[in-house]
Formats: structure tokens, C-alpha cells, sequence
């Protein structure tokens, strides 16, 4: 006499799920100190990346430079379209501990902010850790209108001063004309 199958208490796996990012050494690291931050999948370099409030940026950033990145290769935002976030990231690296023959292997990671939309996002600058994110950081609020609370140029880099709007937002319309002021 066959039975017929039971239904199993437990859901089938779902194959079309991405799997929950593994903690890598950095993440680790900032738990093990206390930092809290939001875990992210690795990019598609494999580069360990994690969210952070704004308010801990600074905070985070000294920990990471004091943990040996002690370079910013990179800073940038990034629009995630309308109804969604605006993004700053920085793409932290251990240069010293290459350069000074420690390891082969460059240590990297990218820290994301993600910030609403509406009004002025704003986050603390880092131009005090690193003087490389002066004209990053300028090049990110000219494009996107991230403000950097505490640079001390904060003037658009890239388009004039009496520019209106964020020309690489989403929700971004270009108007129908621009007199450019005579240089002269």
C-alpha cells in the first residue's frame, strides 16, 4: 500500500534568493569594536562593502585609517533612480602595508551612505582624513547635491555657481536654455 507524501514542515530552499552576504575581516573587525553598520554584499570585485549612517561616517572612517586604510582611491555618488536613495560611497585602501612590503595582497574596502532624496542630503565631509576627498567630494555635490558638512570649499567644481538642479540625478531636467555669464 504506498502513502501518500507528507507535506514537509519546512519550506523548499528558493533558488532565485541571493544569499545573505558573509561577515568578511573589516565588518568583523568593526563589530568586534563596537562600530555598528550594515552588511553588503561584496561587489563584483569581490571588494567588502558596507553601509554606514551618516552620522557615524566620520566616526567609522578614523577607525578604518587607523586599522591601516590609510588611502581614499576613490569617492563618488551614485543616484539609485526616483522613490530611492541617493548614494555616497568611498573606496578605502591599506597602501601603506603594500608599500612597506607587509603583504602582496591589497587590503580593500567600499563604506556606502545612502541618503534620502528629498530636501538637502547632507553627510560629514572627510576631507579632514583624507585631503583627497576635497575635489571628490565637491565633484559628488555639483553632480548629485550631496552637501559635505565641514569642507572647506563648498562651491561647485564642474558646472557655474548659478547653476540650477543636479545634472547626473535621475529625476534630473535639463533646461531649455543656459546664458553663460561672459567671461570677460
Amino acid at each position: 500500500m504506498s502513502e501518500t507524501p507528507k507535506a514537509s514542515a519546512q519550506k523548499p530552499a528558493d533558488d532565485n534568493l541571493p544569499a545573505a552576504p558573509e561577515r568578511g575581516p573589516v565588518s568583523q573587525w568593526l563589530q568586534q569594536q563596537g562600530f555598528d553598520h550594515e552588511l553588503l554584499p561584496a561587489d563584483h570585485l569581490g571588494v567588502e562593502t558596507i553601509g554606514v549612517d551618516p552620522v557615524f561616517l566620520p566616526v567609522i572612517a578614523a577607525a578604518l585609517k587607523g586599522n591601516g586604510f590609510d588611502y581614499l582611491q576613490c569617492q563618488g555618488g551614485y543616484d539609485e533612480g526616483p522613490g530611492a536613495h541617493l548614494v555616497c560611497f568611498y573606496h578605502l585602501v591599506a597602501m601603506a602595508e603594500v608599500t612597506e612590503g607587509k603583504t602582496d595582497a591589497v587590503r580593500e574596502v567600499r563604506v556606502k551612505v545612502f541618503l534620502p532624496r528629498d530636501g538637502e542630503p547632507s553627510l560629514p565631509s572627510l576631507y579632514g582624513l583624507f585631503r583627497g576627498a576635497d575635489w571628490q567630494e565637491r565633484e559628488t555635490f555639483d553632480m548629485f547635491g550631496i552637501r559635505f558638512d565641514g569642507h572647506p570649499h563648498p562651491k561647485r567644481l564642474l558646472m557655474p555657481e548659478d547653476w540650477k538642479g543636479w545634472p547626473l540625478r535621475k529625476d534630473y531636467v535639463q533646461p531649455d536654455f543656459y546664458e553663460m555669464q561672459d567671461a570677460y
